[in-house]
């Protein structure tokens, strides 16, 4: 027989939630004094303590979106569950870039810069790492062929032509897209992702999920609580959002920090999008790796390829077509140093993910272009 579990009571509830008020009482604060101290405050002590205050509220709701997006994982079985997460770790990225196109920044590389870190991040620095770890405990490890082969289907014209031909037209400046570029493109980019989470949670659901693990029916108790079911996928999804609001409204103010600090410390403006990248990625980078180690490689590949791709189909459409409505430059093609770096990570990437079983040549592979990536903002 099997054992009730109590529900949750609401003091256990509003535990669960602080980061959801941390977030919110954050900004409420930063609402009404925020510009005033992020614009008078020239002590960089205080501009330290901000930051600070602003890194934690932001990554608090950020592990706070990802806590729910794991019940709805749970809820939902693979590979919505991964799909969730994904999407709404995108859906921060484009806040915090959009935010700093709105507030009229002059960095019309920061888009470009974020979206070559993400996957720079998740294709060599994750992959690797997750393929390394997984392998030296593990051996070899396997996953869906077709999953790994649909994701780098989609990915790798998709990077090509947002990352590396605007540096080949000759309608605009060297790395930017005319008019009719950037929204033909925008909305070919769309609808090609649309057909992929078609193809992912419909017609070809199986093609995401670990090979001998195909979708079970509901058993009994699923089937005969299904109205509690539906009311916890409700409540998660709604909290999920709710989450995100604080992450939305402080995301200006994060972008103000990150830009003076690059300007007062001197660094590469390529940290930037490094710096916003290792944000929103952390919680998703811990679950790949954790999911690499337990031997379950495909949620692993699901997270980091599912990121790549994300952060390409979601944030170019969204910078571009604000670009155009706001008439603010966007430069999206890569310099020949990084150019040369996506092009090894692409090819690197299919062979990795040309056979049914990986080991940790794969991983140390990846972890070198990673080394090589980071080494080349400092000393270019």
């Amino acid at each position: 027989m099997q054992k009730s579990v109590a529900a949750p009571s609401w003091q256990q509830r509003l535990r669960g939630e602080m980061p959801l008020l941390f977030g919110l009482l954050t900004l409420a604060v930063f609402l009404p004094y925020g510009e005033t101290w992020l614009s008078e405050s020239q002590n960089l002590a205080v501009r330290g303590i901000l930051f600070l205050w602003l890194l934690g509220a932001i990554g608090m709701c950020i592990f706070g979106v990802v806590r729910h997006a794991d019940h709805l994982a749970e809820l939902l079985g693979e590979p919505l569950g991964t799909l969730i997460l994904t999407i709404s770790v995108i859906m921060i990225e484009v806040a915090l870039i959009v935010a700093v196109m709105l507030r009229g920044a002059a960095d019309p590389t920061l888009a470009r810069d974020t979206m070559f870190a993400v996957i720079m991040l998740m294709m060599n620095g994750m992959v690797g790492l997750g393929l390394l770890a997984g392998g030296i405990r593990h051996v070899q490890q396997e996953y869906n062929l077709e999953g790994a082969r649909a994701y780098l289907a989609v990915l790798i014209p998709l990077a090509a032509v947002a990352l590396v031909l605007p540096n080949r037209t000759v309608s605009t400046d060297a790395g930017t897209m005319n008019f009719w570029q950037a929204i033909i493109f925008s909305i070919a980019t769309i609808l090609l992702y649309a057909i992929f989470l078609g193809l992912q949670t419909m017609r070809h659901r199986g093609f995401f999920v670990a090979p001998g693990e195909e979708e079970e029916p509901p058993s009994e108790a699923e089937v005969g609580d299904a109205a509690t079911r539906r009311r916890s996928i409700a409540f998660h999804s709604a909290l999920l959002f709710l989450t995100m609001v604080p992450i939305v409204g402080l995301a200006e103010f994060m972008a103000v920090m990150i830009e003076q600090g690059i300007h007062t410390l001197g660094v590469p403006s390529a940290l930037g999008g490094v710096l916003i990248a290792a944000l929103i990625l952390a919680p998703e980078s811990i679950s790949a790796l954790d999911a690499a180690v337990a031997n379950k490689l495909q949620r692993s590949i699901n997270l980091c390829l599912g990121s790549a791709l994300s952060t390409v189909a979601l944030t170019v459409p969204a910078v571009l077509l604000i670009g155009v409505a706001s008439g603010q430059e966007v430069r999206l093609g890569l310099t020949d140093d990084n150019t040369v770096l996506l092009m090894l990570t692409l090819l690197v990437s299919m062979l990795t993910f040309s056979g049914a079983r990986t080991n940790v040549l794969y991983g140390a592979v990846h972890l070198l272009l990673f080394l090589t990536y980071l080494v080349l903002i400092f000393n270019p």
